[in-house]
């Protein structure tokens, strides 16, 4: 299983360079974890900067992969993980999905660039 951060959905739906270490992952979506936090990022972020229809699709897309909800485990896992890394909120959620289910995680975000076990990928660094 795999784990797609906001920062990486946002790069492949914009089908930049930045999203070819892990294009073919995220399109084996039956492989691909979606936690519903991430869909809210990438949502907000789309409504921003895009129109209504191309969001809903971009969305749709995601929801093919397994969503998974936020749950009072994963809730408690993110708060330890955002004390011990101190990393917001999000990510801390985001990063508790990935190790509940042993996934590998792909991000930009510089957050997680010291953490170990995540697929950290500078942008612009191919």
């Amino acid at each position: 299983m795999i784990l797609i951060d906001s920062s990486c959905w946002l790069e492949y739906f914009a089908g930049t360079e930045n999203c070819k270490d892990y294009k073919k992952e995220i399109e084996n979506i039956d492989n691909v974890l979606v936690p519903s936090i991430v869909i809210y990022e990438v949502c907000k972020k789309l409504l921003i900067e895009t129109t209504e229809d191309n969001t809903i699709i971009a969305i749709a897309h995601m929801e093919l992969g397994r969503v998974i909800d936020v749950d009072s485990e994963l809730a408690i896992s993110g708060a330890r993980l955002s004390l011990l890394y101190q990393i917001p909120m999000a990510d801390s959620i985001i990063l508790a999905v990935a190790k509940k289910f042993s996934a590998r995680l792909f991000t930009h975000d510089e957050h997680f660039s010291k953490i170990p076990d995540v697929s950290f990928i500078p942008k612009g660094q191919f």
